[in-house]
């Protein structure tokens, strides 16, 4: 049984463990985009290292439609943020690579922006790169390649979608906020219809195999894990 107030006890001493290895970083850069998993990661690098420790960082491109969310997050953390607007950027360097680009490379050009821009700020104020990446999405590869996939510790990587939830109703936080309808603000769709199944049975798959799990959706979850198999993988070198 997922015990969700002890869940966030082990990653707050996880959180300072990894502070802790690393004395001469100061804090926890957190890329805020008005959903549950950056406002539950930021929620928890809070009570483990305190606010003042807690950078949040808003990447709209263009207009996003959900940047309310993201400054109501930031502002009811109490965390100080910066708005980086990357359309401009985007919209520069789609038209520098004259090459005729599939809607999906285009897509994942925006998530890769805003990590060189996360970096780019944790190299100025000597702060570490949180990872908002659960579970459910690593496990499916739902996730981009050298974008959101990536940082330097990951509090949530070993939580599925559900028990990101439950933490953030754990943590207190805006039941609005953690109950909203994950969409990844690329493609106008939410993730399940992205996807083509809901994150209750990935998660059931997940957690129990195939128990609970119908057939047809198992196959689709199976389908994912191997076709992204590549993103779970290190660098291959020469041995």
């Amino acid at each position: 049984m997922f015990n969700a107030r002890l869940e966030i006890e082990r990653i707050m001493e996880f959180i300072r463990g990894v502070f802790g290895e690393r004395a001469t970083f100061k804090g926890a850069l957190v890329g805020v985009s008005g959903g549950k998993d950056s406002l539950v990661c930021a929620a928890l690098c809070i009570r483990a290292l305190g606010a003042g420790r807690v950078f949040g960082v808003i990447m709209p491109n263009g207009k996003q439609s959900d940047i309310l969310d993201a400054l109501v997050t930031v502002k009811y953390l109490g965390i100080e943020s910066i708005v980086v607007n990357i359309g401009e950027t985007n919209t520069e360097l789609v038209k520098a690579i004259k090459e005729d680009l599939s809607p999906l490379a285009l897509q994942n050009i925006p998530p890769r922006l805003r990590m060189a821009t996360l970096y780019a700020l944790a190299q100025e104020k000597r702060f570490l790169v949180c990872c908002t990446s659960n579970l459910s999405e690593i496990t499916i590869g739902y996730t981009t390649k050298w974008g959101d996939n990536v940082g330097d510790f990951a509090p949530i990587a070993h939580l599925t979608k559900t028990e990101v939830v439950e933490v953030g109703a754990a943590l207190g936080l805006p039941l609005d906020l953690v109950n909203k309808v994950p969409a990844d603000g690329l493609t106008g769709l939410s993730d399940e219809e992205n996807i083509g199944f809901s994150y209750m049975d990935l998660d059931d798959y997940i957690r129990n195999a195939l128990e609970n799990v119908p057939a047809e959706i198992a196959e689709k979850i199976e389908h994912r894990i191997a076709a992204n198999r590549h993103k779970r993988l290190p660098i291959p070198t020469v041995c």
